[in-house]
């Protein structure tokens, strides 16, 4: 199949991904409240997994039908090289947390890697109801309208982001930390939140000038990484190679800003 075939038959599956991620995001907007604060960790366990249950059966099955010889991402993968093919990487309920605290930055993420490329994205967030999506070679969008990374060069100027560590990631700590303590003497702002996907979405619309993140799982960064490259922008580890599944690590700027990011972000070790 040719390069050009290829894309033809992506942008058919994006169609069928945004769909199916569209409608997810409508079955987790029924269960969604401004007014939502769970009183401990117990009643906030009980919320979130009731949304997976929501989002996850009937999201993996239109994806399934979408693209019948993709595989499914599991847990042990998330942070790994991935084997040749094709793979969905799907969150049914990025940022569950804030969902059940009443917060509108969650979402339902699905992206399509080929031979551990990402080739098609597709990111619906029901409030306040945006479609990001992306084809590998054919842009970024949100609702359609194409997306372009910023055009800063000065890091000074710069809005840095980045993300929190995963559960259980007791060893990213230090460097987060040490991270955020040497890019706030480098940038204008840093601001830490989560889920990934979101300060990714901010550096593709040109709202954010840079991530970066240790350790990052697969569903939380490859749609991303993928609107961002379409978008302009650069996608490297902290060792400046190109991203890839399994990367320790990743840094999605601008790029006029990657190389003075890169060189900042090198004094944690």
């Amino acid at each position: 199949m040719t390069v050009q075939e290829n894309t033809i038959e992506d942008a058919a599956v994006l169609e069928a991904a945004i769909a199916a991620v569209r409608d997810a995001g409508r079955r987790l907007l029924a269960r969604y409240s401004e007014d939502a604060r769970p009183a401990d960790r117990a009643g906030l366990l009980a919320a979130a997994e009731a949304n997976e249950r929501t989002s996850n059966d009937e999201l993996r099955s239109a994806l399934a039908a979408a693209r019948p010889q993709a595989k499914w991402l599991t847990d042990e993968l998330e942070t790994t090289e991935l084997p040749p093919g094709e793979w969905w990487a799907v969150d049914a309920v990025e940022g569950n947390v804030n969902h059940v605290h009443g917060l509108p930055e969650w979402c339902v993420s699905a992206t399509l890697l080929r031979d551990g490329v990402p080739v098609l994205a597709a990111v619906y967030q029901p409030v306040p109801g945006v479609v990001h999506s992306a084809v590998r070679g054919g842009g970024a969008f949100a609702n359609g309208r194409p997306l372009r990374v910023s055009v800063k060069a000065d890091l000074g100027a710069a809005v840095a982001t980045t993300g929190q560590a995963e559960a259980g990631q007791s060893d990213t700590y230090r460097r987060i930390g040490e991270s955020i303590t040497a890019m706030l003497g480098a940038a204008l702002l840093v601001r830490a939140t989560v889920p990934s996907t979101f300060p990714l979405l901010l550096v593709a619309a040109g709202h954010a000038d840079l991530f970066w993140q240790y350790r990052p799982t697969l569903p939380g960064v490859a749609a991303g990484a993928l609107l961002i490259t379409e978008a302009g922008g650069t996608v490297t580890d902290l060792a400046g190679q190109p991203w890839r599944p399994g990367s320790a690590d990743i840094l999605a700027s601008a790029p006029a800003l990657h190389a003075a990011a890169l060189a900042t972000l090198s004094t944690v070790n």
